[in-house]
């Protein structure tokens, strides 16, 4: 076979997917994903008239669980070289927020390790080198320096409800960020987030993770208006159930709210949710 003619799709199919899937590394169905659109593309507004830019897209999504990505392959055809698509992979590294990113022409595959833990940052492996997702997670977990408890809250599942409805990817990167960072131990983080990107959404995702995994018992959520609050306990809050409470007759001082989870200095005009974890 001339590797030469065949197209990327090609090498996809017959030289990248084998090489993953062989002896039973990666789970076809549940750790991997391909052609992963994660944006829909630009939009772009000229006078009246609206059009979308080209949506962005990985050919390889590496999960070590579902909800937790770790590595995204780029895929090139035979005429260029094993590293032609690294820089593609590690943009696509960046943005999803996963620590490992590939390139790939059928050949070998060029390996580039952005957890900053080991010497040699860029290598290059053979097919039938490409590592386990057991593998790479015992890398990511060394670079993080995890305890087994820490380990057991940053890989707690997600809430699934069996619609498929998943987390859009930067809701992903909000929510494992957070997850990590309080499984380490800090205690303070904020998200900012747009009008239209999903807090409550990421906000539920991140409570029922902590919750779940038992770091912490019980978990304040504090909105700034009623109806708010009824729309979340009805609506995405709905899965906890009977372990919901709406606090109800108490009085609240914004002022004193905002300066003591260190918000004084966010902008104050626009609908805000805080969330506080307490043990």
């Amino acid at each position: 076979m001339n590797k030469k003619t065949l197209t990327e799709a090609d090498i996809r199919t017959k030289f990248i997917t084998p090489a993953l899937v062989g002896s039973g590394k990666w789970d076809l169905m549940t750790q991997m994903r391909e052609e992963v659109y994660f944006t829909k593309g630009r939009v772009i507004v000229r006078g009246k008239t609206v059009k979308r830019g080209a949506a962005r897209k990985v050919d390889y999504l590496l999960f070590y669980k579902p909800g937790i990505p770790i590595a995204v392959i780029e895929a090139k055809d035979n005429n260029h070289t094993v590293g032609d698509g690294m820089q593609q992979a590690l943009d696509y590294a960046e943005i999803l927020d996963v620590p490992f990113a590939y390139s790939c022409n059928g050949d070998a595959f060029l390996e580039h390790d952005r957890t900053g833990a080991v010497g040699a940052v860029e290598k290059e492996i053979s097919l039938d080198q490409f590592p386990t997702p057991a593998e790479l997670w015992q890398r990511y977990r060394a670079a993080k320096g995890y305890t087994d408890p820490q380990e057991a809250v940053a890989t707690q599942d997600y809430y699934d409800d069996g619609s498929g409805k998943t987390p859009r990817y930067y809701q992903f990167v909000a929510i494992n960020r957070t997850i990590d960072a309080i499984a380490r131990g800090d205690n303070r983080i904020l998200l900012v987030m747009a009008t239209g990107t999903g807090k409550t959404y990421t906000a539920f995702q991140i409570i029922w993770r902590l919750w779940k995994s038992g770091a912490k018992k019980r978990i304040l959520f504090l909105v700034d208006r009623n109806i708010l609050a009824d729309q979340t306990k009805n609506n995405d809050f709905k899965p906890f159930g009977t372990a919901m409470t709406k606090i109800t007759n108490r009085t609240a001082v914004k002022a004193e709210l905002f300066q003591y989870y260190g918000l004084d200095r966010v902008a104050q005009g626009h609908h805000q949710y805080y969330l506080e974890a307490i043990v």
